[in-house]
């Protein structure tokens, strides 16, 4: 598919905000006055930011609110309804702790849920689709979860869990992307079945459906070379995990740890190109695009 600079935006700022938030609910740190508000600060701005770019994506912008109706079967609903509900707790959380030093304990837990429910919600709006056999596997969701997690402990400061947590997101997008190359051949979709045609033989097309463009191949069919795609997981990989956790082995310090989340969220941006780029609609098959 072809990876809108939109969706990349979405889904790498969000998982950021929304996991820096889980670290501040679940009241592994609980940072009052000026740091304090530094913290909620930077986690709102990733968390809206995300979720704002994630608009400009929609046919109709202006209609985004009519999302939210459709909450008992979309889970792009659902992903809306748990965002505003994390975030208003978390402003109710967050503001007393900065200016009452308060820390309400339940409801920091209930948004740090919520900001949890907001990375996986959001993975089930790609992971629940029969159309694109590489997203399709419960592997979608923990990777989601894991790079927010990994990623709000390395935006909170918190080195350890950073250099425990970001092997086992690499872990799991090394075989997320294993078990991805070939998905759409293994999900046995073909000319055949599309068409039904595969009992009396094997059907191929005899000519481009168009000689045009259109939507489906704006949006569903794009081809990324083998060699370009292992390039950029090797730049994933690097950028978005190794280089992070030898960085958080050094002396600490603000640079390097600044060094450490740049690395990580360019690193993690290149993953989400490749999310969708790689990504095989079935609507390929109509136009000629071969199983990978």
């Amino acid at each position: 598919m072809h990876p809108a600079p939109s969706v990349i935006i979405f889904t790498t700022l969000s998982g950021l905000g929304f996991g820096l938030l889980f670290w501040l609910g679940g009241g592994l740190i609980a940072p009052t006055g000026w740091v304090g508000f530094v913290f909620f600060a930077i986690a709102y701005l990733l968390a809206v930011c995300g979720l704002a770019a994630s608009t400009f994506h929609l046919g109709h912008p202006e209609r985004a609110l009519k999302a939210f109706s459709q909450w008992r079967t979309s889970w792009l609903s659902r992903e809306g309804w748990a965002a505003v509900a994390a975030l208003l707790i978390m402003a109710v959380y967050g503001a007393g702790l900065v200016f009452f030093d308060q820390r309400w304990a339940p409801l920091g837990w209930l948004g740090a849920a919520l900001s949890l429910g907001v990375i996986f919600t959001t993975s089930m709006i790609y992971a629940q689709m029969r159309t694109v056999p590489r997203w399709r596997t419960w592997l979608t969701p923990a990777l989601f979860l894991a790079l927010s997690l990994a990623g709000g402990a390395l935006m909170a400061g918190q080195v350890t869990l950073a250099i425990f947590l970001l092997p086992v997101a690499a872990l799991i997008q090394i075989v997320w992307w294993r078990r991805g190359d070939g998905a759409l051949a293994r999900s046995g979709t073909d000319l055949k079945t599309a068409t039904g045609l595969g009992p009396i033989g094997t059907p191929r097309a005899f000519e481009p459906p168009h000689t045009g463009t259109n939507y489906l191949l704006r949006e569903f069919v794009h081809v990324v070379g083998r060699r370009h795609a292992f390039k950029l997981r090797l730049i994933a990989l690097t950028l978005g995990y190794v280089l992070p956790v030898m960085l958080l082995g050094l002396p600490a310090g603000h640079i390097v740890a600044a060094l450490a989340v740049l690395c990580h969220v360019l690193g993690i941006a290149a993953s989400r190109w490749l999310f969708f780029a790689e990504a095989e609609h079935v609507v390929g098959l109509y136009y000629g695009k071969r199983h990978a």
